[in-house]
């Protein structure tokens, strides 16, 4: 069982400490919209299900994917189906740029935040989520994982400025997830009957680690990163 299924049955402030990173997105992705003026377009570049539309209610949202990272995903609320390494759209076409978990599906993510940064007019803004320690998914369409120097270097050499980088968590919010992620290996067939002992042994831990998250000040060891920065307008 992955930890977002178990997720599920916890009340929603537990689920909030299990699922740290996720909370952090939901809540950098409302903050981004509600930063944007009513009207303005946004591109979802890599919007897979496009299942942030309704939080950009009060602009005008324009949801991209190539559509081929999850066999089980619904892509028909796309509006385009398009390779973000050759974005089809005018320069300069939208004021913000959506960039979700998804550069490590990439092939080539530096093109990619090249187009991104094409598409974006001169200052408009960018909000872009990367992993940094994470399991392979999406499998063969996963590539590659980011540290915060590499994802600096990519977008100043897209053309990105006013970078401002955030890590999500540190080493023991990354040990309390991977705790749990290892519940996932008691499920099936005859492991069942493991799953009830593993989860007593896992879960109080994963539960109680991200209280020494003060003790961590260099979040080296992270899940990912949360990054914003704008277009250069020279």
């Amino acid at each position: 069982m992955k930890p977002a299924a178990l997720s599920y049955r916890l009340p929603p402030v537990l689920r909030r400490h299990v699922l740290h990173f996720e909370a952090l997105i939901d809540d950098a992705i409302k903050t981004f919209a509600q930063s944007l003026a009513p009207g303005a377009v946004l591109l979802d570049a890599g919007a897979g299900e496009s299942r942030h539309r309704a939080i950009f209610a009060r602009q005008r949202y324009i949801a991209v994917d190539l559509a081929v990272g999850d066999a089980a995903w619904n892509y028909q609320k796309l509006d385009v189906i398009g390779d973000l390494t050759a974005l089809p759209f005018a320069n300069g076409a939208f004021d913000a740029v959506l960039n979700v978990v998804t550069l490590e599906h990439v092939r080539d993510p530096a093109l990619a935040l090249r187009e991104m940064g094409r598409a974006l007019k001169p200052g408009g803004r960018l909000l872009l989520i990367a992993p940094q320690d994470w399991e392979v998914h999406q499998s063969p369409h996963d590539f590659f994982r980011y540290t915060r120097h590499g994802l600096r270097h990519l977008l100043e050499q897209a053309g990105f400025e006013a970078i401002d980088i955030r890590a999500a968590g540190g080493y023991f919010r990354l040990l309390s997830r991977r705790l749990l992620n290892g519940l996932q290996f008691f499920s099936g067939g005859a492991r069942w009957l493991l799953f009830a002992p593993a989860a007593l042994l896992l879960v109080p831990a994963a539960l109680v680690l991200p209280l020494l998250e003060p003790l961590d000040h260099e979040r080296n060891f992270t899940l990912g990163y949360l990054c914003t920065a704008r277009r250069s307008s020279s």
